[in-house]
């Protein structure tokens, strides 16, 4: 069907950074799959824990256990608690969306018949299931879908004391980006989610960090939330967490997972062994990697690079989530024309503004090799000349 724009390039393979297309070409990938193969493509630890897995058992229903829901469980458990257990449950999705959307059904539970309102930010992206495209504050998408389910409210993203504004009477939960990846990635005023935190403590809501595109180590720790020293009612993780393969989970302090009663929720393929076994080889990976210290590292060099290249008015965002501000009357989608026919992959979130999320697998040559092909791509798009590509090996 036709939800996306007619692709250009069609690719078959691809090793760490590099993709290779149907023609032979190779690309560097910036982009990662919107920050899903935060390892690089064909990592080999998970591809031999998918392979292993689809040999012994693929899918078995979750009325039953499987030999791996505990234990990832308990790996997104300690690293939400930044290495020691936080004490939260863990449910299981297929995707970043269907994470969300249980976290919004869980906070409705435990809010109770008419306390079920959930304020989110103008400008924000949670998903696009009915419940999570109402809960993303961008009117524009919802137009076409109207009417929209009720219960949610919008505030400006960053505006603390309007959070202090919400009747706990009837909402239940604020749920918070803590960097707005899909409007451009926009970073909030430092201590917003720490004052979020202390509102919503005050008032008896719930906190939801969505950190579907900010969690897994790309902003420089576990999560983002971690650089307030916070810890949030519920949390969503998902994109990285399998490298590749769907999947998605809702984590939530234990007194609020208790909500749910049998039969509340639930998802046919949530925590099916296949996708276990890779978010299990996953995690592992990116511990021992400390995929976290990567992205500080790498991320601070790249920002540096970055903000020296001509026609560059910003560079925003932390860690390896990077949002690239064009100067006005420069074409962020021709620049990403230009620099995807050159072999680098990124893409354009909003105007003006072209959008990195490389894996942690990256190195400093890459990362000196992105920097000159998007040099490149702007400069060439600014005298009009698109049509060399830069070979890349």
């Amino acid at each position: 069907m036709p939800t996306y724009r007619p692709p250009t390039v069609r690719f078959v393979s691809g090793r760490g950074c590099r993709l290779v297309d149907a023609a032979g070409r190779s690309y560097l990938d910036f982009l990662s799959g919107l920050g899903v193969t935060s390892l690089g493509h064909a990592d080999p630890s998970v591809a031999a824990a998918i392979s292993a897995q689809a040999e012994r058992l693929l899918h078995v229903s979750n009325i039953f256990a499987n030999e791996f829901n505990e234990s990832v469980a308990a790996q997104i458990d300690t690293l939400v608690g930044d290495g020691s257990p936080a004490g939260g449950q863990v449910f299981f999705a297929n995707s970043g969306a269907e994470a969300n959307e249980c976290a919004i059904k869980l906070a409705r539970r435990f809010g109770g018949r008419g306390r079920y309102g959930v304020v989110s930010a103008l400008g924000s992206f949670h998903g696009r299931t009915l419940a999570t495209l109402t809960a993303t504050g961008q009117p524009a998408k919802h137009e076409a879908f109207l009417p929209l389910p009720a219960g949610f409210s919008y505030v400006a993203y960053g505006d603390a004391a309007a959070l202090r504004a919400v009747d706990p009477a009837t909402f239940i939960a604020v749920l918070l980006e803590p960097i707005l990846g899909e409007s451009g990635v926009v970073p909030p005023p430092r201590g917003y989610l720490a004052a979020a935190r202390t509102i919503c403590d005050e008032l008896g809501l719930l906190l939801i960090v969505d950190e579907i595109q900010t969690g897994l180590g790309r902003t420089g720790r576990w999560f983002a939330f971690q650089h307030e020293g916070i810890v949030p009612d519920i949390v969503t993780v998902a994109k990285a967490l399998g490298n590749g393969v769907p999947v998605g989970a809702c984590w939530a302090r234990a007194e609020v997972a208790a909500a749910f009663q049998p039969g509340d929720h639930g998802s046919t393929f949530g925590g099916q062994p296949l996708a276990m076994a890779a978010a299990q080889a996953t995690l592992a990976r990116l511990v021992a990697i400390d995929a976290p210290g990567i992205a500080a590292r790498l991320g601070e060099r790249l920002m540096g690079l970055l903000a020296a290249v001509d026609g560059v008015a910003a560079v925003r965002g932390s860690g390896l989530l990077l949002g690239v501000v064009l100067e006005d009357g420069i074409d962020a989608r021709a620049v990403f024309d230009a620099a995807l026919e050159a072999g680098l992959v990124v893409n354009t979130p909003a105007p003006g503004v072209l959008r990195l999320l490389p894996p942690f697998v990256v190195t400093d040559d890459d990362c000196d090799e992105a920097v000159e092909v998007l040099a490149t791509a702007i400069a060439r798009v600014r005298t009009g000349d698109r049509k060399t590509r830069k070979g890349m090996s």
